[in-house]
């Protein structure tokens, strides 16, 4: 995810590589990042004093923050999963500005959906400079921090969700008959296309599923299948579990 970002502030103009540095503990990696990167400073300590976007595994948090703190960093965009605001302001600076962000996937495309929310020291400035980052791979929505652990069982497992739905139509399409080939080209295509609907109608969802479910049609059949067989209660079930495993994860 932080290279997703990185690429999005690269690609749309947010900075120049000579205005961004990654930090990075393990050398091969430092290498792998710099050829990648032409122009980005990849080092092994914090720069001082500079704002940080910090992108890392929720057991790492604590370490990096500290980190953060030893080089004096006191504005903190944060995208590790289930850490909260207080837990960072705690091992970083007095007076941290600290805002939290949950993004997905999808930036790795321009296409994330972001949710961030603001610590108590965070000011509207802040707010404005954390979410120009994400905006630059995806949209973002600004939400209070007790929404982030929703967020996350919703758009941030939800790419695994669609994937998941993905990899069962093209199975149900060989099993139908078709090749390989063509239900994995019309499954990619169906998903990005329905997606594409979706958002550039804004007609709400169950609206677009009525315009193509004609009575007694094929399409009302496999509804009606998918209703039988307790699909929706399933998703529902996911988002849920995965909420409840990013709260889990905020209390260690």
């Amino acid at each position: 995810m932080g290279e997703a970002l990185l690429g999005g502030l690269l690609g749309g103009g947010w900075a120049q590589p000579g205005e961004l540095a990654v930090v990075e503990k393990i050398s091969d990696r430092r290498a792998d990042l710099a050829n990648r990167f032409p122009g980005i400073a990849v080092v092994e300590h914090p720069a001082e004093r500079a704002d940080a976007v910090l992108a890392v595994k929720p057991d790492d948090a604590a370490a990096a923050g500290a980190r953060l703190r030893e080089a004096g960093v006191d504005r903190v965009l944060s995208i590790a999963a289930g850490i909260t605001t207080t837990a960072l302001q705690a091992v970083l600076e007095d007076g941290a500005r600290v805002i939290r962000a949950m993004p997905n996937t999808p930036a790795l495309v321009g296409a994330g959906a972001a949710a961030v929310a603001p610590g108590s020291h965070a000011t509207d400035e802040d707010l404005v400079w954390a979410t120009s980052i994400l905006e630059a791979v995806g949209t973002v929505v600004v939400c209070d921090e007790m929404m982030l652990d929703a967020v996350t069982g919703l758009s941030g497992s939800g790419p695994a969700y669609v994937f998941w739905l993905a990899e069962t139509l093209m199975a149900a399409g060989v099993e139908v008959g078709l090749s390989p080939d063509v239900a994995d080209a019309l499954t990619r295509q169906t998903i990005l296309g329905a997606a594409r609907l979706l958002k550039e109608s804004g007609e709400p969802p169950a609206d677009l599923r009525a315009a193509v479910t004609s009575p007694g049609g094929t399409t009302a059949r496999g509804i009606a299948e998918l209703e039988a067989r307790g699909a929706a209660d399933a998703f529902a079930a996911a988002v849920r579990a995965a909420t409840e495993r990013s709260r889990e994860l905020g209390k260690h």
